[in-house]
């Protein structure tokens, strides 16, 4: 089991920086996720969310007591000229290895736990620390378990516009009920809820609005060939061991799907299919799950990756297309939580004149490691 996490933040009509903040740290004993939501908005409620939820990731991953982080978190941050009061709102997930442990919350929107896709009431132990009171709930996650905490931008959305009154916390539960999915990531059901505020505000939030999704799922392992070896007798050494592990197998190059073709003796078939005018079309080889160009592709691919991770964008992250570079963007992007790249630096003599050179691959190659990694997935590289 792995958990993957991820989110979406609007920032208010107006304002540069979003006064809510998101931190992660993942080390080999767990996880600790903090979304801090700062008093007002602009610069003064970015830096009291960066503060507060810098400090309390911190701390908590350290294994320092809570009431003792909460203590440091008053005593830390900076007070507001105009209303007297140093304040942030934050909710806190604090797990081991196998998602066990605790959710804090103090005066963000409560937040949303779904099991096989239905809300569960979690107890709460309220605690009072220093006339701050803050509910304190234990987990124990299990597969496709969905935590999702957020900002009050949430159920402030379409307050004197498209509502009355904005959501209330039941109808976001029962919203999230019947978007849920298994097959969607954290980061998914993530912008799925975000997506649904920046409708409610006409596209023009009137307050910062964060969703931070966690999800407990299955580990799943992908392996890419992209490349082949710069020493062609190492062709059947490479394509054996890539075969050999364990999880998806994907091929990216034309070259690399025909010297696995000829390395496994199967036939190597291209589709006459082109879902989209700008990306080539797929191939099929018996026992690969992906065949697809090289170059090309992973540039397109890589446009969906980065649109993927930007926090910042409203849109939904889903890939709905039945092109190559959509194809490699589900199984990379969405189903694996581990990513093998087998990246051959063998020159393609057919990229010469046409602006493609052995460095385009493995500077695409370098950036879509870079946000794999961003994204929380275990990514290895492979250089033959």
């Amino acid at each position: 089991m792995t958990l993957e996490y991820g989110y979406t933040s609007l920032n208010k009509k107006g304002e540069e920086l979003c006064g809510d903040k998101v931190e992660t740290l993942h080390t080999p004993e767990g996880y600790t996720l903090v979304l801090a939501d700062g008093l007002g908005s602009g610069v003064k409620a970015n830096i009291l969310s960066t503060l507060t939820s810098k400090i309390l990731c911190t701390m908590i991953a350290a294994g320092i007591p809570l009431n003792e982080c909460i203590d440091t978190i008053i005593g830390s941050l900076p007070v507001c000229k105009v209303r007297g009061v140093a304040y942030s709102t934050f909710s806190i997930l604090a797990v081991d290895a196998v998602g066990k442990g605790y959710l804090v919350n103090f005066d963000n929107p409560p937040p949303v736990y779904l099991r096989d896709g239905k809300f569960l009431e979690l107890k709460k132990e309220e605690r009072d620390y220093q006339n701050k009171r803050i509910a304190v709930s234990e987990v124990d996650m299990q597969e496709n378990d969905l935590i999702m905490m957020m900002s009050d931008g949430v159920i402030h959305a379409g307050v004197g516009e498209s509502l009355n009154f904005g959501w209330d916390v039941k109808e976001i539960r029962e919203f999230s009920e019947i978007q849920y999915d298994d097959t969607l990531t954290a980061n998914t059901m993530a912008s799925i809820l975000a997506n649904a505020c920046w409708s409610l505000y006409g596209r023009h939030p009137g307050d910062d609005t964060t969703v931070l999704a966690v999800k407990k799922r299955a580990t799943r392992t992908a392996n890419m060939m992209i490349g082949p070896p710069v020493d062609k007798e190492r062709d059947e050494e490479a394509v054996r061991t890539f075969m050999g592990m364990p999880g998806r197998k994907i091929v990216c190059g034309g070259t690399s799907s025909q010297v696995v073709a000829r390395v496994l003796g199967r036939e190597l078939t291209t589709s006459f299919d082109y879902p989209d005018k700008d990306v080539p079309p797929i191939g099929f080889i018996d026992g690969v799950d992906l065949v697809c160009e090289g170059v090309l592709t992973l540039k397109r691919m890589l446009d969906h990756a980065r649109a993927y991770a930007d926090v910042k964008s409203p849109e939904i992250k889903q890939f709905k297309g039945r092109d190559g570079a959509s194809l490699l963007a589900q199984e990379l992007l969405i189903n694996a939580t581990d990513v093998n790249l087998f990246v051959g630096r063998n020159v393609n003599q057919a990229h010469e004149g046409l602006n493609i050179d052995n460095k385009t691959k493995l500077d695409g190659v370098a950036t879509l490691a870079s946000i794999l990694k961003g994204l929380g997935k275990n990514v290895t590289i492979k250089y033959n």
